[in-house]
């Protein structure tokens, strides 16, 4: 017992020494603070760090490849052969259209060669009292009469003229119904467009109505196609198969009007 008391009269003796060698350190720091006018670092506040926010989910964006520019010129022309469907075919401004723009890709085909395998529509016309059509064929399913018009004739729409450009041309397209400027850019890039518009270029003014195999057809006897080889910002240039003119200008609003009256139709092709 007289040990244990011993050892812990020694134990508190020590803790008592530490205890005062502790508080003289203590007071001897706030002196010196006191003195000099600087926090002691043993109570200087330690940098309050701010708690980073939990990181948001990582979502997925979707990012589009850049679009080319095409780069779309003021002016173009193409110097494709120019052929008249006169005396031959009276009503055959579109094969004889076809024959220009074949040549011009390097298919020496004839008009009279095309004619011969143009699509046709061989429904019987039948006339009302008055000498209309009542009831004819549809040129979006082929030729519609007598392209020599030795009997009634009229004429073919793209529909109907493209399965033939498509037999010689693979690369052909049907850009009917797409912007004038898509047009343009056809020409731009070197590539003539049958294109169909009226005779004198100009909105119809009579429009005639009859029925056929796939329903009713509103047209107009003035219906056209032309070669469309070249634009600049005025004007429109056409080989024009009636005339046998080549690069003929034609006002190009004037032309625009005529050509959406008659459904904005063109064929053409794209070289792969």
């Amino acid at each position: 017992m007289r040990i244990i008391w011993q050892g812990l009269k020694v134990t508190f003796g020590l803790f008592l020494v530490a205890g005062l060698v502790f508080a003289s350190s203590v007071f001897a720091v706030l002196l010196y603070a006191k003195a000099t006018g600087k926090e002691p670092a043993l109570f200087a506040a330690s940098p309050i760090v701010p708690m980073a926010k939990p990181a948001a989910p990582v979502q997925a964006v979707e990012v589009s490849s850049p679009q080319p520019t095409v780069q779309t010129k003021k002016s173009a022309m193409i110097d494709a052969p120019v052929f008249a469907q006169l005396p031959e075919l009276p009503a055959g401004c579109e094969i004889t259209s076809l024959t220009m723009l074949l040549h011009y890709y390097g298919i020496t085909k004839s008009k009279m060669e095309l004619a011969a395998e143009m699509p046709k529509d061989n429904t019987p016309i039948k006339l009302n009292a008055d000498g209309s059509p009542a009831y004819w064929g549809n040129p979006n399913i082929g030729f519609v009469g007598d392209v020599t018009r030795k009997q009634r004739g009229f004429g073919i729409y793209h529909a109907g003229l493209f399965p033939q450009l498509k037999s010689y041309i693979p690369e052909a397209i049907d850009i009917t119904g797409e912007s004038f400027e898509l047009f343009e850019q056809q020409v731009a890039s070197g590539y003539p467009v049958i294109t169909w518009t009226t005779i004198d270029y100009n909105i119809p003014y009579k429009w005639v109505t009859w029925d056929t195999p796939i329903g009713p057809l509103q047209t107009t006897y003035a219906e056209h196609a032309v070669l469309l080889v070249g634009f600049d910002e005025n004007n429109v240039y056409l080989n024009d198969p009636l005339s046998g003119k080549k690069q003929l200008q034609v006002n190009k609003a004037q032309f625009i009007d005529s050509w959406t009256a008659m459904g904005k139709q063109g064929l053409t092709y794209l070289k792969k």
